[in-house]
């Protein structure tokens, strides 16, 4: 099918050279006879396009609008849709532009990941590594912090001894510390990248 329409594209933009060029006739009911007859083939052409693109073809052309670019890397509608939809299971509340900024996020964190040339077998890989080599390497927690911790929630812990609940705190404020440099990290990435945001594709998208 998609060889047919090629074809009969050819033909019809081959038949259009014919009328432009007898134009330079100057008998008038001639121009007026090739000028109806250009018409009439533009007509086709549009007829043609509409018959014999695949529906899939045209609707993928839709979907596939780039709602973001990072520098040279786009993200397109039918890309975010797909993350939004994930996103949804996991945070019912999450908004479509929280989901399409952590899109961003993820590809300026797996570009800095793919310049110290780290190698997994998956991007979510990829990028948790890069993240520990980074980041949490430099993240040090203080008794004296978990301590504090324990103390000023120890209602919380319902009269769980400090030893019982010393490595939960730890990693808890660990972690709070790693979102902390991660998303000052992921500032200065921001600053150093063109990224430009079409936020009316992905609240009109369907």
């Amino acid at each position: 099918m998609l060889e047919s329409f090629i074809f009969l594209l050819a033909m019809l933009f081959n038949s259009l050279k014919s009328p432009v060029q007898s134009l330079k006739f100057k008998n008038q009911q001639e121009k007026f006879s090739e000028f109806f007859l250009l018409i009439t083939h533009y007509s086709l052409l549009v007829t043609f396009l509409l018959l014999f693109t695949p529906t899939s073809l045209l609707f993928a052309m839709i979907k596939d609008r780039v709602v973001a670019s990072v520098d040279n890397t786009a993200i397109t509608l039918s890309e975010f849709e797909e993350e939004y939809s994930t996103s949804l299971e996991a945070t019912p509340d999450a908004t479509k532009e929280e989901v399409l900024n952590a899109m961003i996020n993820r590809v300026l964190l797996l570009r800095e990941a793919k310049k110290i040339r780290l190698e997994e077998p998956s991007d979510d890989e990829l990028m948790k590594e890069y993240i520990d080599l980074k980041l949490r390497t430099f993240v040090k927690i203080k008794e004296k912090d978990v301590l504090d911790f324990y103390q000023n929630h120890i209602e919380d812990f319902k009269g769980k001894e400090f030893d019982a609940v010393r490595e939960e705190i730890e990693n808890y404020l660990v972690e709070a510390e790693l979102n902390r440099l991660l998303k000052l990290h992921i500032e200065e990435l921001r600053k150093k990248t063109y990224i430009k945001i079409q936020f009316n594709e992905i609240r009109n998208g369907n």
